[in-house]
Order: C-alpha cells, then structure tokens, then sequence
C-alpha cells in the first residue's frame, strides 16, 4: 500500500498525505471536545509538554534517518550517471584520437546511448531494464575487443578502450540496481505512524484550551504533510515528480567525431 502511495503523482502524495493527517487531526479534537469521550478524555487533563517533546524528538529523529536513506541513494544514483557519461566521454574520445579507422566503434557507441536514454530510462521508472541497452552493450565490447584493434591502433589503445568499456557496464549496472532499490515499507510505516502519535501526544497536552489545541494541531499537520511529502517525492531517483533524467547522456551526442 506505502509503496502505491510512493508512486502516485506529485499532487496525490500531498493530498494522501493531508487526508492521513488532517482527518486524523479532526478525530482527535472530536475525541476530546465531543459530547461522546470527552469528558472522560479530560479526567488525563496535567500530561505536561515534555511529553509530547519526547515522541516529537522520536518523530524527528526517524523522519532525519528516513530522509537521509532516500538522499544518499540518489546522490549513488547521480555518480553512477557521472560515472556513466565520462567513460562513455573517454570512450569516444579514444576512438577519435585513435589513427585507425573506429567508426564501427563510434556507432556501436551512439546506438547505446540512444537505447539507454529512450527504451530503458522509461523501463527504469518501474525498476527494469532494456534489451536493447544488453544488445548495444554486447555489440560495442564485441567490437571494441576484436583483435584488429590492437594491430591496428596498438596494444595500450584496446587496453584503454576495454577498460573504459568495462567501466561503463559497471556505472551501468549500479543505475540499474538503484533504479530497483527501494526504501524498506517497514520505515514509511514507522515515520507515520509516529507521526499521528506525535498528533496524539499534542492533543493530550491541550485539552482544556481547544483553540491552542487546535491550533497546535493544524500547524504541526501541515509541517508534517510538506516535509514527508518533500521527501516522498524523492523516494524513486528515475521516476516521479523529482528524478534524474537522461539529458546528460544525450549530451553525449553532440559530440562529432572525424
């Protein structure tokens, strides 16, 4: 169900997010200031503010972790793009400075980065690769380790132009493993749920004074609503409102070759 919610558009993640919390917000006060259980609601009257300070520190601490793990894999994500386009840049860059003919070299080059870039950064949005990049992929290491390389350009050359090709399956393996990684359901559940028991530990503080009550409710509800929403929206580094998207390969493709 998390997961579902993760994938909806920007719009439907905030607006999840502030049904969750404000319908919960409104039950609260309902609870407490209702004809039903208020009354006994208010015999727990005297929980002081550290209370609710204690579950908000918790909240807070979870929501840091929760964020950070998102951050860091797609801060991964970008250097495995970095790292993608400057071997793909050496790569070429190699075949031009090469006195041998590399032409085949140089459209094996093209025809994977365009099948990179089209078929396979839209499999990316739901986790999966492309066929076409592994066939791309095959032909350019197929060509770029055929023996007449290295009679024709010289040992150190194919050595050169191996390794770069090696290291851009390698950034591109990494691409593809955190276009598929995704946060633990298990943590999303965690920030949550702490975050209508912090709603809960506010409405206990307040509730003899029902405007503070409420008021202290609605603002911690929309702070909770843009923070986690902000975060949600980051949760898929390929995909969503806030992704990385292809234009640095493409990039590539400007470049002119003899």
């Amino acid at each position: 169900m998390i997961e579902a919610w993760l994938d909806l558009p920007a719009a439907a993640v905030f607006g999840v997010l502030a049904l969750l919390y404000f319908c919960t917000a409104a039950l609260i006060v309902w609870v407490v200031y209702g004809a039903l259980l208020g009354p006994r609601v208010k015999q727990l009257d005297g929980v002081v503010a550290p209370y609710f300070g204690a579950i908000g520190v918790l909240f807070a601490l979870l929501t840091g972790f929760l964020a950070n793990d998102i951050g860091d894999r797609n801060r991964q994500a970008a250097r495995a793009v970095q790292s993608e386009v400057a071997e793909l840049r050496n790569l070429f860059t190699l075949s031009v400075a090469s006195a041998s003919d590399m032409h085949a070299i140089r459209n094996d080059w093209t025809a994977y980065i365009k099948a990179a870039t089209g078929e396979e950064w839209s499999a990316m949005t739901v986790g999966e690769s492309a066929p076409s990049v592994n066939a791309a992929y095959d032909d350019l290491l197929r060509e770029v380790s055929h023996p007449k390389i290295a009679d024709e350009a010289g040992a150190p050359v194919q050595s050169a132009l191996l390794s770069a090709a090696l290291r851009v399956g390698t950034a591109r393996s990494e691409r593809l493993a955190l276009a598929s990684d995704n946060t633990s359901e298990l943590k999303w559940a965690i920030v949550l749920i702490l975050g209508v028991m912090t709603q809960i530990a506010i409405g206990l503080v307040h509730l003899q004074r029902r405007n503070a009550h409420i008021a202290a409710l609605t603002v911690f509800s929309v702070a909770v609503v843009c923070t986690l929403g902000l975060i949600a929206l980051q949760e898929h580094p390929f995909a969503g409102s806030v992704r990385l998207g292809p234009a640095p390969l493409l990039e590539l493709l400007k470049l002119q070759g003899p």
